[in-house]
Formats: structure tokens, sequence, C-alpha cells
């Protein structure tokens, strides 16, 4: 039994148990996470998904073996165990070869679930919900399933080639929320029906029985599906526990699993904690990580603007404006509207494209820039209470160093407080 076998089955004994999800390869985001987890002494887990990381690179350049190196090397430069660490795969399917027949983009799936496998990934996330070139739309759940039993084979021969034995745990379902938010209004969003969710798991089992997989079940510890929780550009769904109660039980007969749900980022403490209650005891967060990140530099420019001559400033939001504009294709296609909308969106969007941005060398330089700036003199605390009065509070009481880093890695670790707490 792995770590995270053994914490759903405390959650599956009755404890309040949970598990956050950490979806974001920003690492400023990972250190805070790593930090924070040491403190509280708590399993941390951290998923790159199938756009982030690939055998090709992905977005982030990062291979899965190259974002594994990473994190082990991170860890050790806060001092964090990397037995404490479980590294997830979100999205694991054609998704980024949806444009290829379904034989080609399969091929490249099953090299991509290897990498990942190989590389020591604990927690795979089959996913095969969407149509390639070739495919019907929507797909029929008996050919998601399939696929997802395809790829699971090679998880299962890769795990007992690599590692000598078969560790691998599953997670399945293809009710998924729209990766990084919604493009619409949310007044339609529905909870996943008992019956689809029931339907789900009956195709999984059969074609990973047909697999030759039956041994395998025990190890699908999560089922994705659709809570009632969501986010848009300006606009959240919250959780409202009481249309999800028949789905709750949907997962009650089932003592290995809990449901999977991703999108969790905005919502209240008190849903978290609801979610968890109702058997989501996988809570996925990405953007709100980096968005936390984006308002603590923004603040910390706002204070720089009081101290110093705008010729000696860093010019943060200037640098990542410029760098959206010159290069539109992480945004384009998300945010519509008037020219003031547009730039809104850019910079204040809780889908929060501009997290693509911050590896952009002009950024990176105004970032440096405007930590330099800050550090070189103390900072006045009456700046520290009008633009980050949490961290004020906190270095008021002799608990955060008045540091401009630290004063950002700390509100990113504020997220991840009000999911701790209901976790835990």
């Amino acid at each position: 039994m792995n770590a995270l076998t053994a914490l759903i089955a405390r959650h599956k004994q009755g404890e309040h148990v949970g598990i956050t999800s950490v979806c974001s390869a920003h690492p400023w985001v990972l250190e805070a996470a790593m930090r924070f987890a040491r403190k509280e002494k708590t399993l941390l887990l951290i998923e790159a998904t199938s756009n982030q990381v690939d055998q090709d690179g992905g977005y982030t350049g990062m291979t899965p073996q190259d974002f594994h190196d990473r994190l082990l090397a991170l860890a050790a430069e806060v001092d964090f165990d990397p037995a404490q660490l479980v590294l997830g795969g979100d999205h694991l399917g054609p998704n980024r070869w949806q444009h290829l027949p379904a034989d080609e983009a399969m091929r490249r799936a099953e090299v991509l679930v290897e990498r990942y496998v190989a590389a020591g990934f604990q927690k795979i996330h089959l996913d095969c919900s969407m149509s390639c070139a070739d495919d019907p739309t929507p797909l029929p759940d008996e050919t998601v399933a399939a696929r997802a039993a395809r790829l699971a084979a090679v998880g299962e021969r890769c795990s007992q080639a690599r590692f000598g034995q078969r560790q691998t745990v599953y997670v399945i379902g293809t009710e998924v929320p729209v990766p990084g938010g919604a493009h619409d209004a949310l007044d339609t969003l529905a909870v996943t029906r008992e019956s689809a969710a029931e339907k789900t798991l009956l195709a999984h089992r059969q074609a990973f029985e047909e697999q030759g997989l039956d041994d395998i079940w025990p190890r699908v510890i999560g089922l994705v599906v659709q809570p009632g929780v969501e986010f848009s550009h300006d606009d959240i769904a919250d959780f409202q526990p009481e249309k999800a109660q028949m789905l709750s039980r949907t997962i009650e007969s089932y003592p290995h699993m809990v449901f999977e749900a991703h999108s969790t980022d905005y919502q209240h403490p008190q849903a978290y904690r609801a979610l968890v209650r109702g058997h989501f005891a996988i809570l996925k967060v990405g953007p709100a990580l980096t968005f936390a990140l984006r308002e603590a530099l923004y603040a910390l420019e706002n204070i720089e603007r009081e101290l110093l001559p705008a010729l000696s400033c860093s010019n943060l939001r200037g640098c990542l404006e410029q760098a959206m504009l010159s290069d539109a294709a992480a945004w384009r296609k998300y945010y519509h509207g008037s020219e003031t909308q547009q730039h809104f969106a850019r910079h204040f969007s809780y889908s929060d494209r501009l997290r693509y941005y911050w590896p952009d060398k002009q950024v990176q330089a105004a970032v440096d820039c405007l930590l330099a700036n800050l550090n070189a003199q103390p900072l006045p605390l009456p700046l520290l209470s009008q633009y980050l009065p949490d961290q004020y509070r906190r270095v008021r009481a002799g608990q955060l160093a008045a540091d401009a880093r630290a004063l950002a890695l700390d509100h990113i670790t504020d997220v991840l407080r009000d999911y701790a707490a209901a976790c835990h």
C-alpha cells in the first residue's frame, strides 16, 4: 500500500482526510508547496498535465524525467524530504494529438504514459475522452474506456520492467471541466449524474478485464466527476453540497475509490471541507496558485512605485503586457470583447493565462529588478499593510521576514492553507 492508497483507505474508513493536488510548473509555486508540506509534515501531491510535460517537452520544455529531476533538485534546496512527495500525471491520453487519426494519437499517448511511469510518477489520470481527427464526437463510453485500458496496460508493463513491481495508481473519468477554467458563462453548469458515474465505472472495469488487468481495479483510486465547481474569467460557480448528495453516495460502495474534483480553485474555505466530506477527496488546484503569485508581485510593484522614481522601477506589469501582446497564442482564443475587456482579462482573469508568460526573459528580468529594488532597503510597514495586509500581520508577529520574495511565497501559501485546513 503506497501513501496515496493509505490516505484513501483512511478516508473510506470515515476519517475526514483528503489531499490537495498542486497542478503547476511555476518554481515559486512548487517551492511554496514544498515549504508548506515540510512545515505541516504532510504528503505533497504535485501533478504535471499532458500540456505542460510530455515526451517532446510540452509547453514547459520539460519531459517527465526533467520535471521529476527538477522537483528533486528543488526538494534538496529547501530541505524537503522526497519521501513526502508523490508525482502525478494529469489528463494523460491523446489530448495533445487530437488533430491526428486515433491510431497515431494513441501510439503517442502510449509513449507519454510510458515516460511518465518510467520517471517515477505514481498517480496517472487516464483521460481518453477527447475525439481525434477520425473519431465521432462525442466518443462512446466504451471507446473511452478501451483506450484508457490500453494505456493502463502500458503503464503496468513499464512499472514492472522499471521498478520490478506494478505500483502505479490510476484515476479514471471523462467528465472533466475545461482545463484552466471555463470560457463562457457558468449558468448551465451541471453536477455529474449518478447514472453517468456508474456507467463510467462499469465501462472501465469491463475494459480492464478485457485487457487482462483484473488486478488493477483496487489501484483505481479516483473517478473524475463534476461536483458543480468551476470558474470562468470573472465568475465562480460555488460548491452546493445539497446538489451533489446523490453523486456522493455513488462512490460509497467502492472501498478503494474517491472522487477527484478538478477546477476547485477560488472556492470558499468551507466549500473545501464540504467537498472532502462528500468524498471529493482529491482537490486539484492550479490557476489559483499562479493568480496569487501575480497578486503578490503586483502588490510589491505598487510598493516599489511608492518608493522609487519611475525610471528606476521594474515596470513588471508593462513587461508582462508587452510579452502577452508580442505572443498572443496563450490567451487570444480565450479572451474576447473590447480592448479594455481583453486588457483586464490578460492581467486579472481567474483563468490566469498570464501564467504562461512568467518564463519570458524580459519578464524574469523585471521580477529580478523588482526584488532587488525592494530588498535594497527595509520595506515600510505602512505600505506592506496597504498592499499585503495578511503578510503584514505575520511580519508584525515575527512569523515572516519582510523580504520581497518571502512575502510572495507566503501569499501563494495562503491558497494552500485553505486546502490543507479542509484536508486534515
